[in-house]
């Protein structure tokens, strides 16, 4: 091997990468590589828009931040795993208040933007983040994101989450065994105010697998849950709205594989128990379930049941919502479950199923 070889392969395992490729130095962006024992942070801080952050397989026990525009951080796959840190963080000097940082509030990787001034088109991709006190993954305040193949298991609260932001992609994840959701999205998790237009948020072809919910949309419109395995939770997807304007819904969730979804969850400040819920859409207006296969659920909760339209516990009634050509099967107390008032405007149609409740669904 010449000189001249050995040089090359020494600079391109630097963490601070080499440029890729052959384009000019003026219009390239950088590859940043860290190894096994160097700090992910380090290199997300030291890149650029447009740069991407290449994590090689190993244990990375640290929280994330991303807030430059248009990164990537990217892993070798699942061997790529970030984790908390064995030890705790230093208590601020008295009379101090420590910061709010990703770590100190329980997360694993956060992307954070500003409320009026999203943080656009920034990539998560093919890393594992686990045992995180709230969420694997937490972004808000960003545009155009997207989460694809990450794996996200055993957090205290979410998989993967976003809040107040639009036009997200979720692809190809698996959150599994999380605390609370393994995909949430909504529209601001603390206020209660009205649904926020996502633009065209995308949830597909993801595995929700051992979690409290599968999948948790929460007033928020205008997105779609499409193609996703979702199995072996207390309750598949929860579609929620209240009675705030604009109303939660014109959305579409659909072609989804949501089985046996019949874990036992007990019930919360906002929720009776969970078990054996499929689809329950509570709240939410003009929204369109189709195509989706929903079998084996069974519980005796009061969203038990396939697809289950559920009075909000504030009152509010879904309406005019379409239910249709859908697959239902050896689901309890029925396939298809309406708990509204026949004047609200759902329609059912073209489902193939055995038993509803009121009778006359299927």
């Amino acid at each position: 091997m010449t000189k001249r070889h050995i040089a090359y392969l020494a600079c391109a395992t630097t963490l601070v990468g080499t440029v890729i490729g052959a384009t000019p130095a003026s219009a390239a962006h950088k590859t940043l590589v860290v190894h096994p024992g160097q700090s992910i942070q380090k290199a997300v801080n030291a890149a650029k828009a447009g740069d991407t952050v290449f994590v090689l397989a190993g244990t990375y026990r640290e929280s994330v931040t991303v807030k430059t525009a248009g990164l990537t951080l990217r892993g070798a796959g699942p061997g790529t795993v970030i984790q908390p840190p064995k030890k705790k963080t230093k208590p601020a000097p008295h009379g101090k208040k420590a910061a709010v940082t990703c770590l100190s509030d329980g997360n694993g990787v956060c992307v954070v933007g500003g409320k009026n001034k999203p943080l656009k088109d920034v990539t998560v991709s093919d890393l594992k983040v686990t045992g995180f006190a709230k969420s694997g993954v937490f972004t808000m305040g960003t545009d155009h994101l997207t989460v694809k193949r990450v794996i996200a298991e055993h957090n205290g609260q979410w998989g993967i989450a976003q809040e107040h932001s639009t036009r997200g992609v979720f692809r190809n994840n698996t959150a599994r065994s999380n605390g609370d959701a393994g995909i949430f999205l909504a529209n601001n998790v603390k206020a209660e105010q009205g649904a926020k237009d996502s633009k065209g948020a995308v949830v597909d072809h993801n595995r929700l697998e051992g979690n409290r919910i599968g999948l948790t949309v929460r007033r928020l419109r205008n997105l779609a849950v499409t193609r996703n395995y979702v199995l072996g939770n207390c309750a598949g997807v929860f579609v929620v709205g209240d009675e705030n304007k604009p109303r939660a819904g014109a959305l579409a969730v659909s072609d989804n594989l949501v089985v046996q979804n019949n874990k036992y969850c007990p019930k919360t400040a906002r929720l009776p128990y969970l078990q054996g819920s499929g689809i329950v859409l509570t709240g939410t207006e003009k929204s369109l379930v189709t195509r989706n296969r929903v079998t084996g659920h069974s519980g005796k909760s009061p969203l038990s049941g396939g697809i289950v339209l559920f009075k909000s516990f504030v009152g509010a009634t879904s309406e005019k919502n379409r239910i249709t050509a859908n697959l239902l099967a050896n689901n309890s107390p029925a396939d298809l479950v309406s708990q509204e008032a026949t004047k609200t405007g759902n329609a059912f149609t073209g489902n193939a199923c055995r038993v509803s409740k009121p009778a006359g669904l299927c």
